[in-house]
């Protein structure tokens, strides 16, 4: 289901930096963030998402959630626009 949100959703973002950029801003809905992915990486857009309650769901892997927004690299957060 989570991939298919990521695949269905009219504006994603995708990548650490920019997750964290958008979330503070305040133009984000819900984060995805892969399980695979390195703790450090992931620690950024928690703690974002947690300051500004944004929902994060995690799926299970890097290359799928990449996949899932049309890019052939892993991607370790993605984010649905309001």
């Amino acid at each position: 289901m989570s991939y298919e949100k990521v695949q269905q959703a009219d504006t994603v973002i995708v990548g650490t930096k920019q997750t964290v950029k958008a979330l503070k801003n305040k133009l984000i809905s819900e984060v995805f963030l892969a399980s695979d992915a390195d703790p450090k990486m992931k620690a950024k857009v928690l703690e974002a998402s947690k300051e500004y309650n944004v929902p994060v769901t995690y799926v299970d892997s890097m290359q799928k959630l990449g996949k899932a927004c049309g890019i052939e690299v892993g991607a370790v957060a993605v984010a649905i626009k309001k």
